[in-house]
């Protein structure tokens, strides 16, 4: 736990991997997995003579994400070259954008702790390509480069330092992940690398306006790990102001098995990449036409869904976090709504038993045996008490592990419930005959234990019925075959 007398400052940088089938400036392959350096091409490899040519499905993608938060699309937009040296980096530059970035500034709304709005300040999102990366371990005392992700297009989102925690930063981090999955502009997959946190970390005495000297935690590629490296980062810092050290202005790395951040190199500044425009691209010029088509086209964001599901569906605000969690889930909910019209049942049976079945199964919905068409028409039987709640749920697990359609095992198993008063007046008397001990002990009770006593015999008219008898009706004749 913090100590009080601190207070955090934290801003974050996440890189995130667009979702275009080819490179930022060249025809290269941006898929996952492949053998080193077979997805490269003469432009990412910087051969001498090989120019970039832009790819505009990652504009577009940088303006669909902008408009996501409100915030200002620059019409001009220029990129630069950003001059470091890495084994991973084959131009010794990485072309990136700093004075004239596609997104400005926006703002990124999201609920937190109980609180309406919590606003985050987005300072900038721009375009710019990845490096390769350096492998270890495969070679006897040397290490290689694979080049595959070399000019992968990214979006690097930049905050304002307006995180106070590390529950604000994965807040924040979970509902960037859903507004980018929702858009369609990335996959938005850590553990393949397509969305990548720097965190920048300061104290300050609390009720101090100043910052203090932060530190740089990159590529931390998981929730949990960016919830660790931020706990660890702190409490170092801590002990070195309390000890009266000063911080080091510099780039850490979290290791995530001695859980502990460690120093990479000395944090540069902008002066120390000597950013200049790229001579080789033009400069995107971006119309109030291009911006007003991309806008018309845009899904419905989170935000507002999350509210619109409240107040149209009359479901909790945890219930529509959950149905919210992907996009994927939120349609297969509403698919199941729109066929059984019971949108409290619905949210019920999604969260209860399908989500379940799902995280079981380690499935995703679109793999899911039953639809949400299915779903929603099995749940309407319940609605039109063709079958009971109980029963349902049978045919549920059932059509799941078959793999069968969940109306056609109803009738296949003759699973309809039984309204016939005659039928489950038969099963009523036959429960009294073989019970008349306990028929006895309900006529010498008090209420309360008639109430349980009760339950006894709806629990054996279901059972000789397996399942199938309309409880409320079972119940009617109960009580009145007991007060003869």
């Amino acid at each position: 736990m913090l100590d009080p007398n601190w207070e955090t400052v934290i801003g974050l940088e996440v890189h995130l991997q667009l979702a275009t089938s080819s490179k930022i400036f060249s025809g290269s392959s941006t898929s996952f997995g492949g053998t080193p350096n077979s997805q490269t091409c003469s432009v990412d490899l910087a051969m001498p003579g090989a120019l970039p040519v832009f790819n505009e499905l990652a504009l577009r993608y940088a303006v669909m994400f902008g408009l996501g938060i409100g915030a200002q699309i620059n019409k001009t937009s220029i990129f630069d070259r950003k001059n470091y040296f890495y084994p991973d980096l084959p131009k010794g530059y990485q072309i990136s954008q700093f004075h004239h970035p596609v997104v400005g500034r926006g703002t990124f709304e999201l609920f937190f702790d109980d609180q309406d709005i919590y606003k985050i300040g987005i300072t900038r999102a721009h375009l710019e390509e990845d490096a390769g990366k350096s492998v270890h371990g495969h070679f006897d005392g040397k290490s290689g480069i694979d080049l595959n992700r070399a000019g992968t297009p990214l979006l690097e989102i930049v905050t304002d330092p307006d995180f106070r925690s590390s529950e604000q930063v994965i807040y924040y981090l979970k509902a960037l992940h859903l507004l980018v999955t929702y858009l369609g502009i990335s996959d938005g997959n850590m553990a393949e690398g397509s969305m990548r946190c720097d965190v920048n970390i300061s104290l300050r005495k609390k009720g101090d306006c100043n910052l203090g000297t932060r530190t740089e935690i990159k590529n931390i590629n998981s929730f949990r790990f960016v919830e660790r490296a931020i706990s660890f980062e702190v409490n170092r810092q801590i002990d070195i102001l309390e000890d009266g050290g000063k911080v080091i202005q510099e780039t850490r790395l979290y290791d995530s098995e001695l859980d502990e951040t460690r120093p990479m190199r000395s944090k540069e500044i902008a002066n120390d990449y000597r950013y200049f425009p790229e001579p080789d691209l033009l400069p995107i010029q971006i119309s109030d036409d291009y911006i007003s088509k991309i806008r018309d086209s845009m899904p419905e964001l989170p935000l507002a869904k999350y509210r619109r599901f409240i107040e149209t569906y009359d479901i909790t605000k945890d219930d529509a976090e959950i149905l919210l969690a992907s996009k994927e889930i939120a349609d297969y909910y509403e698919e199941v709504v729109a066929t059984c019209a019971d949108s409290k049942l619905s949210s019920n049976w999604v969260q209860t038993e399908m989500l379940a079945k799902l995280n079981k199964s380690n499935l995703c919905v679109s793999q899911s045996p039953i639809s949400a068409r299915q779903l929603g028409l099995l749940l309407s039987k319940i609605v039109d008490k063709t079958i009971s709640g109980k029963i349902a749920k049978q045919v549920f697990a059932e059509a799941w592990s078959a793999e069968e359609d969940p109306l056609e095992l109803i009738e296949k198993k003759e699973l309809k419930q039984v309204d016939d008063f005659d039928k489950i007046h038969t099963i009523v008397q036959e429960v009294i005959n073989k019970n008349t001990d306990q028929v006895k002990q309900y006529l010498a009770a008090n209420d309360q234990k008639r109430k349980k006593l009760l339950g006894f015999f709806v629990g054996q008219v279901m059972q000789l019925s397996n399942g199938r008898a309309n409880p409320k009706v079972v119940n009617q004749i109960l009580n009145q075959k007991l007060s003869e």
